[in-house]
């Protein structure tokens, strides 16, 4: 061997593996999966595990590839992993420490739908399967919006039977299941509007009536309830965005939408400042016009599935710069009036027409085609989505 660095006392040193290097890990639900890079020495015999173990030594894992993931970890607690690699002679030094990683919740809900449907329904983000109920919105609606805190979500700008608008809020506690709470009233009836939040505000952009479609920014402070209180106002009127949650912990944003007056489409991409107050700036364009989609975001990239006219069409933008869309790949189907939930790393979408009970996803920091990730309840679509661990949280 060129080098000495592995083995600790009483092992044989010479033939012992390197230490992995490059140590990451990705958060899930009272989990984080330790990836890391194999080493090229691996010594006088091939490597036969590699054992994890987090910064506390109460928690490890072993595995014969990278990722290794560790469970039994607290929510919400920082933790750091080293890495040994093993082999007939030995074990390794540790790697050096990954960064600090904080395994987090990380619920799903699906909220409404057509035609005017109560119904919500909750998935863990990290794993694949069907959705199972989470109980009823306090009465039907479809072209919602949702957003929400780790604990808290809050759905709104429903569109109830016909082309009714209200300006009623829902409120639900991701980690329990049961029926929404009234939470209190938006400044304005509409319907179709955007979600976005940090950890502490939930934003609602633009919206619609029969005729008409507003500009409007409204705010609820999340922990609480009440009425909310005017924002600002988006670059343009329009509804018909839908669905929220696509944020980073900074800014929040405002893709897509139609225009009731002029009758058109847009492209227009904004954002706002969650924690301030102000009128929205222009970020970009999307791909094209387009209303109806589905959005889900990582701290750092926003994503937009599907659209009008039945699209599968995925497209994403980097949160904390300026600009237009690009192309990331494609759904399974091709839907409009889908909903999004997504965890930090992982984007669901679910539903789609009035028909489809289909969820896929993709993992957010790549690009390429989505996956099958199981069904929702009861086919619908125009549903919203929410999540427990987006990207605009902490």
């Amino acid at each position: 061997m060129s080098k000495r660095i592995g083995g600790f006392i009483g092992q044989d040193g010479i033939n012992a593996p390197d230490p992995a290097t490059g140590v990451t890990g990705a958060s899930g639900d009272g989990q984080v999966e330790v990836s890391f890079t194999t080493p090229s020495d691996v010594g006088g015999a091939a490597i036969t595990e590699y054992r994890v173990t987090d910064s506390t030594g109460a928690h490890t894992n072993s595995g014969s590839a990278s990722p290794v993931t560790v469970t039994g970890l607290t929510n919400g607690t920082s933790y750091t992993f080293n890495v040994w690699a093993i082999n007939a002679f030995g074990w390794s030094s540790p790697s050096d420490a990954s960064g600090g990683v904080t395994p987090s919740f990380s619920r799903g809900v699906f909220a409404g739908g057509y035609a005017a449907l109560n119904t919500m329904d909750y998935i863990d983000i990290t794993t694949t399967g069907n959705a199972t109920d989470f109980g009823d919105l306090s009465a039907g609606g479809t072209d919602l919006s949702a957003a929400s805190s780790s604990t808290r979500g809050i759905i709104s700008t429903f569109r109830e039977s016909g082309t009714q608008s209200t300006n009623r809020a829902d409120y639900i506690t991701i980690a329990s299941i049961g029926n929404a709470t009234d939470f209190g009233n938006l400044t304005l009836s509409r319907t179709g509007g955007m979600g976005c939040s940090n950890d502490t505000r939930s934003v609602f952009q633009g919206g619609k009536s029969a005729s008409t479609s507003y500009n409007t920014i409204d705010y609820f402070t999340t922990a609480s309830t009440g009425n909310a209180t005017d924002f600002g106002d988006l670059t343009e009127d329009r509804g018909s965005m839908h669905d929220g949650t696509v944020n980073s912990t900074t800014r929040g944003i405002a893709a897509g939408g139609y225009r009731e007056g002029a009758g058109t489409e847009t492209n227009r991409i904004d954002y706002i400042t969650i924690a301030s107050t102000g009128n929205s700036t222009d970020f970009g364009d999307l791909l094209t016009n387009k209303y109806y989609m589905a959005g889900a975001s990582s701290p750092t990239r926003g994503l937009f599935a599907g659209g009008n006219s039945s699209q599968n069409v995925i497209q994403y933008i980097t949160i904390a710069s300026t600009g237009n869309a690009t192309d990331f790949g494609d759904c399974t189907v091709s839907l409009n009036g889908r909903g999004g939930v997504c965890s930090k790393t992982r984007a669901v979408f679910g539903g789609g027409d009035a028909s489809s009970n289909v969820m896929d996803y993709v993992e957010i920091a790549t690009t390429g085609n989505a996956t099958d990730f199981g069904d929702l309840t009861q086919a619908r679509g125009y549903l919203t989505g929410l999540s427990s661990n987006h990207g605009g949280l902490s």
